[in-house]
């Protein structure tokens, strides 16, 4: 019986035939031939572009994969510049080379190293560990040889650049102080970034290798001076040598900063101090702009352009006179009797004494079994508190101490910006120190005793405070009672001359003293100065510009230590008997009527704050203010022929 066939539902046919049709063998040869057709213009295009690569211009295409590499340089910003308060340029830019080595292009290393190593202070090993230190996926990285070459050594290197594959000479701007050791701790210096530093990100766009501000106004607008840096493309050949520049992008300079100090002023205050160990602030008082900050002794900021060597840093930090000490904000000191005007704030302000009171001084003044002596050994006989300011009675102010306690005159001691920082846009201030009884408690564990408020009250005892304080101080005594905080920045300009930033004056507090206890406070510094029986009156008083101030004499020791009691005077150096010798103040104001600047000068162991510290104070200020008059008629006269 004959099976039947399944057949789909659908009636449709599921043999091979229905998806695969027979093909014939012409069909196959047809289908090849259009291949091989079509294959034979595409291999006579490849084959004429390489004849036309190895023969026609083989010779051009070898030369340029040889010499072809693109690398991205760094275009380093011109730093701004810095001036005084009257355009006067004070730092610059000048142009240097710096040599580098591209560690991957030096081949072969030794004999380069060799060759080398006779242009610069370097040993053929030095470079080597150098290059094989470098190599790697970073090699194509410039690594800085030695900064700032020459003129005379670039020529010679680069005479000799085909024979020292790797060597690269690139122009960069390095700082220009332009008077040697003008305000070095004001305007301060550069120093290379550290890896700490980099990875902080404190300094965006900087990189190893690159400057930034160490100190002063350097440091304190790094931003604003750095600028950004810009990058250009650049063909080298095989030893790394540039060919040409594909592409540029321009870096931004710096920022100019105006500072409001005046370089003769400053000039003239560095110029008396020289040879001695102490500081000058010249204050306006109407804003609280710094016309002078000095330290003495200063230092070179030259040793810092292209990085100082350990051993000059040692030297300067050994240096028993400390160059690099700031003495002007970063050395605190006893005030001395310049602080009498805190205790005389304190004494009126709080009644123990009015204009009517009195003290008599006959030299000495007794408390319990303990003898405290006036300065002048005769006493000054009786004083009411304008004479006392004047002749500096001790005796005076040894009652006012009694009366007031310690306490009290450290709450106005605090009120007037003594035991913190004044603000001033500079590094590292010292905030000074105000004693009190809880103080005492809890740096000794002992109680105040009565006898300490009499020291305290004319300045010495644990009282400390800095030449910049007692600065603000006079200034806000000039100005009849208001405190600024100091500025160092007048203004900032861009390149362009638009300004970007300009300083505003910003009080700080108000000195804690009303119109009659100012008044009888600067009669008495005026009477300091002016008056036959005032403490400044022989080397302070002008005959060409009232002047009004306050001196300060603070005692080191009582007596010899032991180390020196058995030795006679004759047997100790001459910087061992200074080291005993009284620290010399002189703080004042000028003119007494309408005080344009405020100083405060202080020479350690100076010994005698009228007969030291005084005349600089004094030709500070008239040097300062005979300045000015020509100035001004300069500026009217401008005003006017500006005028329609």
């Amino acid at each position: 019986m004959k099976k039947e066939s399944k057949q789909p539902e659908n009636g449709r046919k599921t043999t091979p035939e229905r998806f695969f049709p027979k093909v014939g063998a012409d069909w196959y040869r047809r289908r090849l031939l259009k291949m091989i057709l079509g294959m034979i213009p595409v291999f006579c295009v490849l084959l004429i572009q390489l004849f036309n690569l190895q023969i026609l211009h083989g010779e051009q295409y070898r030369s340029l994969s040889e010499n072809n590499c693109l690398r991205k340089q760094r275009i380093q910003p011109l730093r701004g510049h810095i001036f005084d308060r009257n355009g006067r340029l004070l730092v610059d830019n000048r142009p240097a080379f710096d040599l580098y080595i591209i560690p991957a292009d030096v081949t072969p290393v030794e004999q380069t190293a060799h060759q080398l190593a006779g242009y610069i202070s370097q040993t053929p090993e030095e470079i080597i560990s150098l290059v094989n230190e470098n190599r790697g996926p970073y090699g194509y990285r410039p690594v800085l040889l030695k900064p700032d070459i020459g003129r005379d050594l670039m020529g010679r290197l680069m005479s000799r650049r085909y024979q020292l594959p790797g060597i690269v000479i690139q122009p960069s701007p390095r700082r220009n102080y332009i008077y040697e050791r003008f305000a070095p701790h004001l305007i301060g210096y550069l120093g290379e970034i550290n890896p700490g530093e980099l990875s902080s990100n404190r300094y965006p766009n900087r990189r190893g290798g690159d400057m930034i501000g160490r100190l002063g106004v350097e440091r304190t607008f790094e931003a604003e001076l750095a600028g950004n840096p810009g990058a250009r493309v650049v063909q080298v050949n095989a030893t790394g040598q540039v060919m040409s520049v594909l592409g540029e992008e321009a870096s931004q300079p710096g920022h100019n900063v105006y500072l409001t100090i005046d370089f003769d002023l400053q000039v003239k205050a560095q110029e008396l101090l020289e040879g001695k160990t102490g500081a000058v602030v010249a204050i306006d008082p109407s804003n609280g702009e710094i016309l002078a900050m000095a330290s003495s002794p200063p230092f070179d900021q030259k040793l810092f352009i292209d990085g100082i060597s350990t051993r000059q840093w040692q030297r300067l930090l050994n240096d028993p006179e400390r160059p690099l000490n700031n003495r002007a904000m970063q050395s605190v000191y006893p005030p001395a009797s310049t602080y009498k005007i805190i205790t005389a704030m304190a004494a009126l302000g709080e009644g123990i004494f009015d204009v009517n009171a009195t003290v008599y001084c006959n030299g000495r003044y007794k408390l319990g079994d303990r003898t405290f002596r006036c300065w002048k050994t005769q006493g000054h006989g009786r004083q009411d508190i304008v004479n006392a300011i004047s002749e500096s009675c001790d005796v005076f102010f040894y009652e006012a101490g009694k009366q007031l306690g310690v306490d009290r005159i450290a709450s106005y001691a605090r009120k007037s910006g003594f035991g913190s920082l004044t603000g001033i846009d500079l590094a590292n201030e010292a905030r000074g120190l105000v004693p009190t009884a809880a103080w005492k408690k809890k740096r000794f564990g002992l109680p105040w005793y009565a006898g300490e408020n009499l020291p305290i009250a004319i300045g010495q005892g644990y009282n400390l405070a800095t030449p910049l304080q007692m600065g603000m101080l006079t200034a806000a005594v000039a100005n009849d009672g208001t405190l600024y905080r100091p500025q160092i920045m007048k203004r900032i300009y861009s390149v362009g001359g638009s300004v970007v930033t300009q300083s505003e004056p910003e009080i700080t507090a108000r000195l804690p003293a009303g119109k009659t206890t100012m008044q009888l406070i600067k009669q008495g510094l005026f009477q300091a100065v002016n008056d036959r029986k005032g403490t400044a009156h022989y080397y302070v008083r002008s005959s060409d510009v009232p002047i009004s101030g306050k001196t300060g004499t603070a005692q080191v020791i009582s007596q010899l230590t032991d180390e020196f009691d058995l030795m006679s005077a004759d047997e100790l150096s001459e910087k061992q008997r200074r080291r005993f010798l009284p620290h010399a103040w002189f703080v004042g104001y000028a003119p007494s009527d309408d005080p344009v600047i405020a100083v405060s000068v202080f020479v350690e162991h100076g010994e005698g704050g009228a007969s030291t510290a005084g005349p600089i104070a004094k030709e500070l200020m008239v040097s300062y203010i005979t300045a000015l008059a020509p100035r001004d008629q300069i500026a009217a006269q401008r005003d006017t022929a500006r005028k329609p």
